[in-house]
């Protein structure tokens, strides 16, 4: 395995139908080369002084991390959150033809 500038981003929303429509935008934007969405996660959280207990999808967005500052302004414009999340996960390692698949699918120009 080499080297790779390969990320997971993390993110959540409210259901399958608007992970989705998201994910296909990024796909369009070609700011990731896949999302998977993993429906039925709970979340737990604190937000405005209550605890909230919400049922969202968890989103894994892979990408380079170069592509990481197109994304924070894709997710500023399409994201119904007010606080999205978007962790971004190095990779260290992988399947040389799947990495270079995320390079070849990824492109690091503005869009």
């Amino acid at each position: 395995m080499g080297h790779t500038d390969a990320v997971v981003v993390l993110t959540t929303l409210a259901n399958t139908d608007e992970a989705a429509t998201f994910v296909r935008a990024l796909l369009d934007r070609r700011l990731v080369a896949c999302g998977t969405i993993l429906p039925a996660a709970r979340s737990l959280y604190r937000w405005e002084d209550k605890l909230a207990d919400e049922t969202e999808v968890v989103v894994m967005l892979k990408t380079r991390s170069g592509a990481i500052h197109g994304l924070e302004r894709a997710f500023k414009e399409l994201h119904p959150y007010k606080v999205p999340e978007l962790l971004a996960v190095p990779v260290t390692g992988g399947l040389e033809r799947y990495l270079g698949w995320i390079n070849s699918e990824t492109s690091l120009t503005i869009v």
